[in-house]
């Protein structure tokens, strides 16, 4: 292989320019970060988007929250599921615009790297809720995000053989920073840096294949590990493969971080499940509009 190992600023170069976060991710960025920001603000994010709208009413009467009594308005969907959650379907909402593409490089088919973030953010916040509701939904967003890197490094994937035996055997995001100098990891970082997003998302989304190695802060550390077990979990659902597939390792002191055992992996596949096939729902409403 003849590829120069590269920095990340000249791999961005080769790619083009970093498109522009999404308006409406901006904006539910910023009420998330915003402690004034109001419910009332939230219900007319809402308001203007009927598939937004849906989406919220979809998630409240999923599996994943187990009402007896189904909820029928948004506004009713809005006070159960509070302000976290809104905010992160706001920003889960907007992400698909950015995700639901073809990804040839990754041998991802339209609407596959969505589905896989949707099911690595919603277990992540899973596996974190013991530790509070903050921490919860950082580790959403984290998820959601961890894979962003994909949409731009798959583009120098697409000339690449990775059938060939010197890409098996190995984890694919070790490949990728043997053969560029940087893994799609590093670049989706970068991408978040640059996006001003926090520094516990930007080291989670650095070191989600290698919790490890986050040792920036204690919280970033928390998110990284939650989002590499989840990650591994959702790919052994065969959601999000693609060519690098399960081609990655999963490090045990990951788990032994979060306190997660067998049963966690199968209480996880019970209850994010539904959560993916939600979303397909939401992508093919979101399409049928555009149609």
């Amino acid at each position: 292989m003849a590829f120069e190992h590269k920095n990340v600023d000249e791999l961005l170069r080769r790619v083009g320019e970093l498109p522009p976060m999404p308006k409406v991710a901006e904006k539910g960025l910023a009420l998330i970060q915003d402690p004034k920001s109001s419910m009332a603000e939230l219900a007319d994010v809402l308001a203007l988007d009927e598939a937004l709208a849906s989406l919220v009413l979809r998630w409240v009467n999923s599996p994943y929250y187990g009402l007896i009594h189904p909820v029928a308005s948004v506004r009713q969907a809005v006070v159960y599921l509070g302000h976290n959650t809104i905010r992160s379907l706001i920003l889960a909402a907007s992400i698909a615009a950015y995700m639901d593409r073809a990804v040839p490089g990754y041998a991802l088919e339209r609407g596959e790297l969505w589905k896989h973030a949707v099911g690595v953010a919603a277990g992540a916040r899973l596996a974190v809720v013991r530790f509070g509701p903050q921490v919860a939904e950082e580790a959403y967003h984290a998820g959601l995000l961890c894979d962003i890197g994909k949409l731009a490094f798959e583009i120098l994937l697409r000339g690449i053989d990775t059938t060939r035996p010197e890409w098996r055997g190995r984890p694919f995001s070790e490949l990728e920073a043997e053969v560029f100098g940087v893994d799609h990891a590093t670049l989706g970082a970068e991408m978040a840096r640059r996006w001003h997003l926090p520094e516990p998302l930007i080291e989670a989304i650095a070191c989600h294949h290698r919790p490890s190695q986050s040792t920036l802060s204690e919280r970033g550390s928390l998110l990284a590990a939650a989002v590499h077990v989840v990650d591994a979990a959702v790919m052994m659902m065969g959601v999000g493969l693609g060519r690098d597939g399960l081609q990655y390792a999963l490090d045990p002191l990951a788990c032994e971080r979060l306190g997660w055992t067998e049963a966690n992996f199968h209480d996880l596949v019970i209850r994010v499940g539904p959560l993916i096939a939600e979303a397909e729902a939401f992508i093919q409403l979101r399409r049928s509009r555009q149609a």
